[in-house]
């Protein structure tokens, strides 16, 4: 799969089929849209284009919505590379790209730069200037430009929406199993490792401190979570704990893992946790001694889940 930051980067001989949309989470709610997109592709000698952009266009519009995604871009991204897509079109969305015309958006990006043969897309589709275009002027410019509109159907449709609406759900209930099933995979944070406290250290669990740069991710519930990170092509496994350290008087959110068997230095290093189990919620105890009496339990119970998972 190729990545283009740009529609106007996009370069292929071939023409293309192009669907629409966020896919945040790329979950099984997308999967039939997904094997439609790449099926026809394959069918009719295409090249499978998502189109997508970037910031979520009410990060533009809204200002004061605080949106949540489930994926970072990046996130998404490599989720999309699984899929058997040909390319990924992240197109810079801004105050003057949403002025663009419905006529002006199609004969842009549609047919001058993807080279569209083809658009799958949702009954409940709106584009151009304040989204007054459906998929009624969608299939007569696909008539005047020379592409074909084939419409996803409601279920369809309801079903990408309900099973984000559950994932987001899931997650900030700290119901990550239950996420997970949804997303056909487990839950992902990726961030750089930091400096902290380094408190971690003086309880006898030294922790990797998780930056995460893009404010807009979706954190799940705070608590004690079992996880795993690919760290050098090689997996490991630990214990993560989301919060505000009760106990010891901070106030910010962390998220801070306690990797099993590892000796040597993540900072600076990025890295990728792979949700697996929630344990616990976080607790503020009466004591430094509580606090490590239930980080040695922690432990003990995320070992022995471990020695079956794995």
């Amino acid at each position: 799969m190729k990545k283009h930051e740009n529609a106007c980067t996009y370069n292929s001989p071939k023409r293309s089929v192009v669907t629409i949309g966020t896919f945040d989470g790329v979950h099984i709610g997308h999967k039939k849209i997904l094997e439609r997109l790449t099926a026809v592709a394959s069918e009719h000698d295409l090249d499978s284009i998502i189109l997508t952009f970037f910031p979520h266009p009410r990060m533009v519009l809204q200002k004061d919505a605080d949106i949540k995604l489930i994926n970072t871009m990046d996130e998404r991204s490599q989720i999309l590379k699984e899929t058997g897509l040909d390319h990924l079109v992240i197109h810079p969305f801004s105050i003057e790209f949403a002025q663009l015309s419905a006529k002006e958006y199609v004969q842009q990006m549609l047919s001058k730069y993807l080279k569209a043969k083809k658009v799958i897309i949702g009954y409940d589709h709106r584009f151009g200037k304040g989204r007054t275009a459906d998929l009624y002027d969608l299939k007569v410019y696909g008539d005047n430009f020379g592409f074909e509109v084939e419409e996803i159907t409601k279920q369809q449709i309801e079903d990408v929406a309900v099973s984000s609406t559950k994932i987001r759900k899931a997650l900030l209930a700290g119901e990550i199993e239950k996420a997970n099933s949804y997303l056909g995979y487990n839950f992902m944070l990726t961030g750089k490792v930091v400096k902290g406290k380094q408190l971690g250290r003086t309880l006898g669990y030294p922790t990797a401190n998780l930056h995460i740069n893009e404010t807009y991710k979706l954190i799940p519930k705070n608590g004690v979570y079992i996880v795993t990170a690919c760290i050098d092509k090689k997996t490991y496994y630990g214990m993560m704990n989301i919060g505000t350290n009760p106990t010891i008087g901070e106030n910010k959110q962390t998220i801070e893992t306690y990797f099993f068997d590892v000796d040597f230095n993540l900072y600076d290093k990025k890295i990728q946790l792979r949700l697996l189990k929630r344990i616990r919620d976080e607790k503020k105890f009466n004591s430094i001694i509580e606090l490590k009496e239930a980080m040695s339990q922690d432990e003990d119970y995320s070992r022995e889940y471990l020695a079956e998972y794995i």
